[in-house]
């Protein structure tokens, strides 16, 4: 009975897990890889789901506490998921809290990056960012204006959540369009 106490209480692990997957899931559609410029390789989907990331993140900063923590742990999952995939990868144990640190850092850094532009809607210093973060040291790198506007566009849906279904775990995305005409 008092062992109870020190068990991690996990109560929002459903809500995690079903906001978590409609993140990844979204990330994972095949339309920003191939229209919208991203890689389809190991660090071009770090660089999509830390998007899909960054935008529930920033949704999530003006929630309830609540809300907050369910962000965090959502964020938690993220890097879970990644530890995984690194080990997946073959990565030795030694070497994996290393890298961590690394994509840590990378999506924290993208994290404050992207804030800057999508505070003040700047799709050119977006993309100029995505440029920079998806192809970096590369001089003849894809525009990246249609992700770009597709994070602007997302980040205004996410706005229009509400506080419930954040707090189900039932916020999603929308999905990148091709633009009429293509």
């Amino acid at each position: 009975m008092i062992f109870g106490l020190f068990k991690k209480k996990n109560h929002n692990q459903a809500i995690v897990n079903r906001q978590y997957a409609a993140l990844t899931t979204v990330a994972r559609t095949p339309f920003f890889y191939s229209d919208l410029d991203v890689p389809d390789t190991v660090m071009g989907r770090f660089e999509m789901l830390s998007v899909a990331m960054i935008l529930f993140f920033r949704r999530t900063a003006k929630s309830a506490p609540s809300g907050q923590e369910l962000a965090q742990e959502i964020v938690d999952a993220f890097f879970q998921d990644i530890d995984h995939s690194i080990r997946e990868l073959g990565i030795g144990d030694q070497s994996v809290p290393k890298r961590m640190k690394k994509l840590a850092g990378m999506f924290y850094g993208r994290l404050e990056t992207y804030a800057a532009a999508l505070e003040g809607r700047d799709g050119e210093a977006l993309a100029a960012a995505l440029r920079r973060n998806i192809y970096p040291g590369r001089e003849e790198a894809p525009s990246m204006r249609g992700l770009a506007d597709w994070m602007i566009a997302a980040e205004t849906a996410l706005a229009g959540v509400s506080e419930d279904e954040i707090s189900r775990g039932e916020a999603v995305l929308p999905s990148p369009v091709e633009p009429a005409g293509k």
